[in-house]
């Protein structure tokens, strides 16, 4: 049963012509007796790696892969990486439905081309960094202002090698939101120490960033 319509395949398909510059791997981990969110990610991968012989599908099992998925960081599912020419911290955990399709279409051309649509500034701020950041984007897909944030972070990890983000579903991962007591999104968590709530322009979000670094050298200098 496709997931995408006939509508947004021809869409797709066209975007992808015009815009990818090179090869995508789509990682996608799931298991055996899928879940819900697992089979549709699965197979909204699958339809996207169908319309374009630049999109290169990978699908790995939690139990049976375990040892190659936690060497990227994969510990719940469902999960899709978004890769390039190396291996981008640009995760989605969750289903990419709804308003988040739209994000992760524009992450697979960001990543094809191996650079973002962040302003230069931002990309020179970027470039400082040299410390690892991980940057949780908390969603639910009916909200019309969480890609906006998503993209943000995936912008970011696409120009540093540092930064890894991840965009995660609030529904499918209730324990997560749960922990960080998620009432509104899209809430953004950073090094689980500095959080925001909002789709804020991108040089306020690297202020937070720059803000959860500086933190954590005064965490570490304390101790």
């Amino acid at each position: 049963m496709p997931v995408l319509k006939e509508r947004e395949r021809k869409y797709v398909k066209s975007l992808f012509e015009k815009e990818l510059a090179g090869e995508v791997r789509l990682v996608v981990a799931t298991q055996r007796f899928e879940c819900e969110g697992c089979e549709v990610t699965r197979s909204i991968a699958e339809e996207l790696a169908e319309l374009s012989n630049q999109i290169k599908l990978e699908v790995y099992d939690l139990e049976e892969d375990a040892e190659r998925l936690r060497r990227w960081g994969v510990d719940k599912i469902p999960a899709l990486l978004v890769f390039g020419k190396r291996e981008y911290g640009v995760r989605y955990f969750g289903m990419p439905t709804g308003y988040e399709f739209a994000a992760l279409l524009e992450d697979i051309v960001d990543v094809s081309r191996g650079t973002s649509r962040l302003s230069q500034t931002t990309k020179q701020r970027l470039s400082e960094i040299k410390e690892p950041v991980h940057i949780q984007v908390f969603v639910t897909p009916t909200c019309p202002y969480c890609p906006k944030a998503v993209r943000v972070a995936h912008q970011m990890a696409i120009e540093n090698e540092h930064v890894v983000a991840d965009m995660i579903e609030s529904l499918e991962f209730p324990h997560l939101a749960n922990r960080y007591g998620v009432m509104a999104v899209p809430k953004v968590v950073i090094n689980d120490e500095v959080a925001f709530e909002g789709a804020l322009p991108e040089h306020y979000f690297l202020e937070y960033v720059f803000h959860a670094l500086e933190h954590r050298r005064g965490h570490e200098h304390r101790h």
